[in-house]
């Protein structure tokens, strides 16, 4: 981890991952998987999770932290997929970090009872750059790269990619009308990132989806089988 020194002296990603490590051993104390959702704006975050809190809400008991800089845009759209939707809106902040959603997960305690939650989704905010650099106590990490986004990205910001546990290539059924190459994405990525899931996906068309609700549902798997079991 690099240092962000404030003009106060204060390493702000120190500060952040320390939170971050609180919000994690909250979460495990729940018993809830915490993905961190990031892309650039438009990539398909929130119709994505629109189309996975459908395809899951009835297996898993899921819950979403919205963040967005001003509106309610997409936490309105989310929570007509039924689920809670806890929104933050960050300001001129250009991503979330753990003091904000540690606020978000305080407003879940005060609505609902965190512990019934298998799953919260954090959709961070659309940005590239600072969502992989602050840490917010998720267990692992989600990027999207649309199609449309072209082959360079990975390569042009480097720390979202490298720090991805799965890698969404979105828009997948816009490749007929675009001279982008699929396998250069890929290649590119691993470049950075050898041990990343790829996932090619359309949320519009379908194609890929159940590959990605099926690597949700390892992850959930995978964290439980990790955190302390709670004797009630």
């Amino acid at each position: 981890m690099h240092q962000v020194i404030d003009m106060a002296g204060v390493d702000l990603l120190q500060a952040n991952q320390a939170g971050a490590d609180r919000n994690r051993a909250q979460f495990d104390r729940w018993g809830m998987t915490c993905l961190n959702v990031m892309s650039s704006p438009g990539a398909g975050k929130t119709v994505l999770l629109e189309k996975t809190l459908e395809a899951l809400r009835d297996h898993l008991k899921i819950a979403v932290i919205e963040g967005d800089m001003t509106t309610q845009l997409d936490a309105e759209r989310l929570r007509r997929c039924g689920v809670p939707v806890i929104a933050i809106n960050t300001g001129r902040s250009c991503h979330l970090d753990a003091h904000m959603v540690a606020g978000g997960m305080h407003q879940l305690e005060r609505e609902h009872s965190p512990e019934q939650f298998d799953l919260v989704f954090v959709e961070n905010v659309g940005n590239l750059v600072c969502p992989a650099e602050f840490e917010v106590g998720e267990h692992a990490k989600v990027a999207l790269l649309s199609l449309t986004e072209g082959e360079d990205k990975p390569l042009k910001y480097p720390v979202m990619f490298r720090e991805a546990d799965c890698l969404l290539v979105s828009k997948l059924d816009l490749a007929p009308y675009l001279e982008v190459d699929l396998g250069q994405i890929e290649a590119n990525v691993r470049q950075l990132n050898p041990n990343a899931s790829i996932i090619p996906l359309s949320a519009k068309s379908g194609e890929g989806l159940e590959l990605w609700f099926e690597w949700v549902q390892q992850q959930v798997r995978r964290v439980r089988s990790q955190q302390p079991q709670v004797v009630l």
